[in-house]
This record gives C-alpha cells, structure tokens and sequence, in this order.
C-alpha cells in the first residue's frame, strides 16, 4: 500500500465515535499519538496548542465537573457559531439524524434526545479525555493551529487502533474545566478530545457520516481541461 493509500484508508476509517470500552490506553500508546500530532504546522512555528490528558480516577472526576456544570449556562472561551445555513444546516441534520436514528430516537421524542445529548457530557464513557487549551493573544490563529492538531491526534490514534471524538459541546464549559485545572486566563479552552477502544457492538457506532463532492469544495483554475 502507498502512503496515500495509507492516509485515504485512515481518513475514510476514522470516525466519531460516541460508545467506548472502559480498557484503559497505555500511557506510551497515548504519548505516541500526542507527539505525532504535535508535527502539524503551524503559523510561524507557535505550535500553540497544551494538553491536559486524564485517565482512570482523573477521568472520572472530570465527567463529575462536566455533567454538574452542564445543568447551568454555557460558558465557552470561543463562540458558538452564529448560524448554520444552506449545505451546512443540512449535514448538521443529517449527522443529528444519522446518529437518534441509530439508537433509536424517533422524531418527536424529546426526552430521548435529550438523553442522547447528555452523553456528551459523560463524554461517551470514554477511559481518557484531552482538554487542548491555546493562548488568548493567539486568536483566530492559534485556533486554526490546533485543529490540525485535533485532526491529525485523530488519525494517529485511528492508526494505532484507538478511537476518538472531538467534543466541541464539552468546551461549551470551559469555566467550570478552568477552575477543575488550573487553567490560566490567559489560555483559551477549545475542545475535548475523549478517546478509547470503541465499543463496536454499540449501534451509536454504527453509521458514517457523507462527505462533499470535490467539485462542492473546490474550484480549480489554470489547469487544462
């Protein structure tokens, strides 16, 4: 196999996983993903992005703080996008869908996806979490950087047999995981990164989501027909 047929096969195998095994990671499995992860670019070399990583009791602790603060506001250190329109809106829906329709949640039954949504914050009972932070001064910039980071962390782990799930819905209480770590207010808290082995049997794992047309995403010019 090529090494693009290598990354192809990594990128169309990964996915969001949202059902985990309690197995535990070995520490060395986990300091693999984070350094290759940390040989993504970035703007002028910044590398800007810091770790938090937990396991066992330190886990544990952190899906207490997140579920307590969850019942409150949402305090995230980035706003939330201010709408989804258009094709955006649309796979929006097709992913929330995708996965009720996978568990069994019907149209109409509220209850159920709210139960489905509160996963998010037990982080999907997922044995290791990674708070990534970034410094403030770095803005939009910084942000950019680290979700490399996030992506490239994921396919690493893919590749060591190990799932994953970026949980924006997570750093929606960045306040109460501030205060949990000792984060400085001088760093901003992006996202959780909860990951595992996956628990395959679990039909929340047993979609996959679409992906654009190339020609929905890219224009090409200068080239010869």
């Amino acid at each position: 196999m090529t090494e693009i047929e290598t990354l192809s096969t990594l990128l169309h195998r990964r996915h969001s996983c949202r059902a985990f095994l309690p197995r535990q990671v070995p520490q060395e499995t986990v300091e693999q993903i984070v350094t290759i992860a940390g040989r993504v670019p970035s703007w002028c070399n910044a590398q800007p992005w810091q770790l938090i990583v937990t396991a066992q009791e330190q886990t544990e602790a952190l899906r207490q703080v997140v579920q307590l603060a969850a019942t409150g506001q949402h305090d995230p250190d980035y706003d939330w996008p201010s709408s989804y329109s258009g094709a955006y809106q649309e796979r929006r829906r097709e992913v929330g869908w995708q996965l009720y329709n996978s568990v069994g949640v019907v149209k109409g039954d509220r209850e159920g996806a709210a139960l489905q949504s509160a996963r998010n914050f037990v982080m999907f009972d997922a044995p290791h979490v990674a708070i990534l932070h970034a410094p403030k001064e770095l803005g939009t910039y910084g942000a950019v950087d680290c979700g490399g980071f996030i992506t490239t962390f994921t396919l690493a782990a893919e590749a060591l047999g190990v799932a994953s799930v970026p949980q924006a819905a997570v750093a929606g209480y960045a306040g109460a995981i501030r205060s949990h770590f000792a984060i400085p207010y001088d760093r901003k808290i992006l996202c959780a990164i909860s990951f595992g082995y996956e628990d395959k049997a679990h039909p929340a794992n047993a979609f996959r989501t679409s992906r654009a047309q190339l020609n929905e995403i890219a224009e090409f010019k200068g080239f010869p027909t």
